[in-house]
This record gives structure tokens, sequence and C-alpha cells, in this order.
């Protein structure tokens, strides 16, 4: 296992998604209706209560469960995976710019998997309670 994030340490998952996000501590801060020693507090905190993690996801735009389930592997492999660092074109210079960020994309994609899971899960269990 990697020793980038440890797999509950809430505080590092935040920090590392605000990171991706670009967003400084003192932006997080200010959203939030706080300083900057209170965000770092948090970071190195390893839980949180649920009531103010629900506000710094509500900042970062990603859901609890996404900061709760986040790893930084799985975002590693991603781009590893979608990128093969060659590229080529054959004509006139084309700007390459994307008018998306890739990682907001990763993340969106990884909150319609949580989803579709806890769907599955409720439905699981509406053809349990019928029986």
């Amino acid at each position: 296992m990697s020793t980038l994030t440890k797999p509950n340490h809430i505080g590092r998952k935040i920090s590392r998604i605000r990171e991706l996000r670009d967003m400084k501590q003192e932006a997080l801060a200010q959203a939030l209706g706080t300083n900057q020693q209170a965000i770092s507090a948090i970071e190195n905190s390893e839980t949180i209560d649920d009531e103010k993690l629900k506000a710094i996801a509500e900042v970062l735009g990603v859901s609890v469960e996404g900061i709760k389930n986040f790893s930084e592997e799985a975002v590693l492999n991603n781009i590893q995976n979608n990128y093969d660092g060659s590229v080529v074109h054959s004509g006139p210079t084309v700007n390459n710019q994307c008018s998306f960020n890739p990682l907001d994309k990763v993340v969106e994609l990884y909150e319609r998997l949580v989803q579709s899971e806890k769907d599955k899960v409720e439905y699981l269990e509406k053809l349990l309670k019928g029986k």
C-alpha cells in the first residue's frame, strides 16, 4: 500500500482534494467562515464531525462519500492509464488546451459510480424486504 494517503485519514483526503482543486487553505477557510489555522488542524485530523465534513465537501464541490472514499492511487492510476505521453500532430499546429478540468471529470465519474452502487444496494434491499 502506498504511503501517500492513509485509508482512514480524512484530513489528508481533504487536503489532497483541496490541492487537486488548486485551492489554498486560506480560500477554503474563507468559504467556511473560519481561518487558515483551523483548516490546517482539520487537515491534520484523522476524523472530523459529519456537519463540518458536509460543509467542506460542498465547498470543494464533491460529495461526502467522495471525500470518505477518495483514493490518490485511483486518481494516479486513472491518469497513467489515460495518458501515454505521446502526442502526434499532422498538419498545422493545434492548440490542445482542455476546456474542462480532467480531475473534475475523474471525481464526477467516481461520484456517479458510488451513487450507482448505493442505488443497487437500495434496490436489492427492497427485493429482500418483499420476500
